[in-house]
């Protein structure tokens, strides 16, 4: 293959880029690198916890550089799935805190996983192989 991909950073439109960046820095963890403009209202922001980076970026702007996203709704089927360590803690800390819609369990293919979702509805898996 004459191409070899390097990274995959999932870019979410987002109702309301503040409300989002709050959920993934002050619920989840992340930290802000960037936002466009500097100061609210803000219409594109990136997160990052360790090699995970999210962008979040508002409908109007998005649409423009996207017109396919025109009359699509906002959250979808999408999943973030993101591999960390220390899963029940994770579970522990974040259970209260966030809308879990798939509770800590042990799947059939030894992965532990639960799932919550953003504010604007899409899911974000955690998941652990442990021993």
């Amino acid at each position: 293959m004459p191409y070899q991909f390097s990274s995959l950073t999932p870019n979410l439109i987002v109702a309301d880029v503040e409300r989002s960046m709050a959920f993934y820095r002050d619920l989840l963890g992340f930290t802000v690198e960037q936002t466009v403009p500097d100061a609210p209202p803000l219409v594109f922001a990136i997160v990052r916890s360790g090699p995970v980076e999210v962008y979040l970026n508002a409908p109007g702007p998005a649409v423009e550089e996207y017109p396919a996203f025109k009359d699509r709704p906002i959250g979808g089927t999408l999943t973030l799935f993101i591999r960390l360590t220390g899963i029940r803690a994770a579970y522990d800390a974040l259970r209260a805190r966030v809308n879990v819609v798939m509770p800590l369990e042990k799947k059939w293919y030894g992965v532990t996983e639960f799932a919550c979702t953003d504010p604007d509805g899409y899911v974000i898996t955690f998941a652990e192989q442990e021993p």
